[in-house]
């Protein structure tokens, strides 16, 4: 089971953005993940490059995991706190993104159920010579069949 919250933010520019719902089908679709702060800001920016030249909207994942003695409902972090948080990150891209933050028990899970088949995933992990959580959650969306991007910080 996973409860989803979605938040759609324009990019701020000079020029009202269209509605969302007209260029939804027909716009490519990046979706970044989000691992931590510094490496999904890293992704975002590296999505933002991608969507540019693309044309192109970001939307930002973020499977936020509830403890199994805990009701989905009721997670340990207010979802308020996250949504304010994840505004201010997505505010970082340059392109219309959206945030849709899941309350889930397994990430991966959550993952695979939210991203459409052969999907363009952008990641960021820490550059590490052995397998971390992020390369290895990259590896799994590779193998199930998603384009992956992987942007390695320091």
């Amino acid at each position: 089971m996973t409860l989803a919250i979605e938040k759609i933010l324009a990019p701020a520019t000079g020029q009202p953005s269209r509605p969302l719902i007209e260029e939804a089908g027909q716009k490519l679709n990046i979706a970044v993940v989000f691992t931590s702060v510094e490496a999904t800001l890293a992704a975002l920016k590296e999505a933002g490059r991608l969507a540019s030249s693309l044309g192109a909207r970001i939307t930002l994942l973020v499977p936020q995991v509830v403890p199994y003695p805990l009701p989905l409902e009721t997670p340990p972090v207010l979802v308020d706190f996250n949504e304010k948080r994840f505004r201010v990150i997505a505010g970082e891209s340059p392109v219309e993104t959206s945030v849709q933050i899941y309350l889930c028990r397994d990430r991966f899970e959550t993952l695979t159920s939210v991203l459409n088949p052969g999907s363009l995933v952008v990641l960021g992990g820490p550059k590490r010579w052995w397998p971390t959580r992020e390369k290895r959650l990259a590896s799994k969306l590779r193998r199930i069949g998603h384009e992956v991007v992987y942007k390695e910080t320091e």
